[in-house]
């Protein structure tokens, strides 16, 4: 295969070798801790904690004492990852066009999509443990080949049934859900518009607009909290004079019979959230409004459009890509979140980031610390998961954001 780039722009082999072994190195520095945690999250604390990492990564005593996987448990795994990712990659286009009528396209994917997510967690946990003993109990008959269905890499899953099932992690993930959707889609439905209003003016309004905007997210987060505090505090005794009002009193009484306490809540997170958050919704969102030609809106005014019809027909699917990665920058600040998460939100309400500290005080105990480590995985889980299904939109969205059109 011969490089068509010019001669003048090639690099030298020494360079190329230094380039690639820098981002091979970043690679590694930047993935261990991830590695490292999701391994001993899988472990017995004397595995997790042993000063060997081999002992740590081979799990001796948890393969004694719980479970443990085979060479061809892991083969196995690796052929369903595979081909779970190849699938859809292969035949997602093909679907769609055959098999999905027009009408109602979009929803029509999501339920593919969910449908095809669910298969995959079945299969996982239900079929190919039943194949992977199967295929165990083949191979051990043979003489030679039953060294690979031997127990290889000890792993338990009793720190992750704790921390979801006893400790119900699962009430801190469905508040951290709750909190980052709303700050989601608060802050792209308002940035949304703000951004594509500021992209279209030619006033000088909108350039201090915009600075006083960068201002606010420069703003140590705690400032924000400070202001806030008060307010959410005292809310029930501020808020009671509108309902009292005659008119509006009984709208607000339709919702709620007295003034809420707004103290503890996710609404005031989800509040100082976005307060943080918008800035940098607006000025990323106007970068990609800047690289959408004008003329687009003109064209789709000349056929009868009114602003509003032109910003939601004609603008938006074009800014699709940007939409995601900004949804997606917008997700991992509230997703994130300690500081504003841990001071303004009661135990009931708490999200999984602060909730994982409850594990780390002076009674703590190795299984703890174990427990803490499975919970942090966890956390990550959604993340990568996002990354994966959101790739081509994230690559496309900074490309767009980037590059002057």
């Amino acid at each position: 295969m011969t490089d068509d780039t010019p001669k003048v722009f090639q690099q030298t082999p020494l360079l190329k070798a230094g380039t690639y072994g820098f981002l091979v190195l970043w690679a590694l520095i930047a993935a261990f801790p991830l590695v490292w945690i999701f391994i001993m999250s899988f472990k017995l604390p004397v595995d997790a904690f042993a000063q060997n990492p081999l002992v740590v990564i081979m799990g001796k005593n948890t393969a004694t004492a719980a479970d443990a996987f085979s060479l061809l448990d892991l083969i196995l795994v690796g052929i369903f990852t595979y081909y779970a990712y190849k699938i859809p990659r292969k035949f997602y286009r093909t679907t769609v066009d055959y098999f999905l009528p027009i009408e109602h396209r979009k929803l029509n994917i999501f339920a593919l999509c969910f449908v095809y997510g669910l298969l995959v967690v079945a299969s996982f946990f239900y079929l190919l443990p039943f194949v992977s003993q199967l295929v165990n109990a083949l191979f051990d008959e043979l003489p030679l080949l039953s060294l690979l269905s031997k127990p290889l890499i000890g792993y338990t899953l009793e720190h992750y049934y704790a921390v979801w099932v006893e400790n119900t992690f699962y009430v801190q993930f469905k508040n951290s859900l709750t909190v980052t959707f709303g700050v989601v889609i608060i802050s792209l439905t308002v940035g949304t518009l703000a951004a594509y209003a500021l992209s279209r003016t030619t006033s000088s309004i909108a350039l201090w607009l915009l600075v006083i905007a960068l201002i606010f997210r420069a703003l140590p987060h705690s400032v924000l909290v400070t202001g806030y505090l008060p307010f959410f505090v005292d809310s029930k005794e501020i808020l009671t004079p509108l309902w009292n009002l005659p008119l509006i009193g009984s709208i607000f009484s339709f919702f709620a019979e007295e003034p809420p306490t707004l103290y503890g809540q996710p609404l005031a997170v989800i509040a100082v959230l976005v307060a943080i958050n918008q800035p940098f919704t607006i000025w990323m969102l106007r970068s990609f409004f800047m690289n959408v030609p004008k003329e687009l809106d003109e064209a789709a005014r000349v056929d009868g459009c009114t602003h509003f019809q032109a910003f939601r027909k004609v603008i938006l699917p074009v800014m699709w890509p940007g939409l995601i990665t900004t949804g997606l920058f917008s997700f991992l600040l509230a997703y994130n979140d300690y500081l504003v998460t841990s001071l303004l939100l009661d135990s009931q309400n708490e999200t999984m980031v602060p909730a994982i500290t409850a594990y780390f005080n002076r009674e703590t105990t190795a299984t703890d610390q174990v427990e803490a480590i499975a919970a942090a995985t966890s956390i990550t889980a959604p993340l990568f998961i996002l990354v994966m299904i959101f790739q081509k939109q994230i690559v496309s969205g900074l490309t767009q954001g980037a590059v002057k059109g």
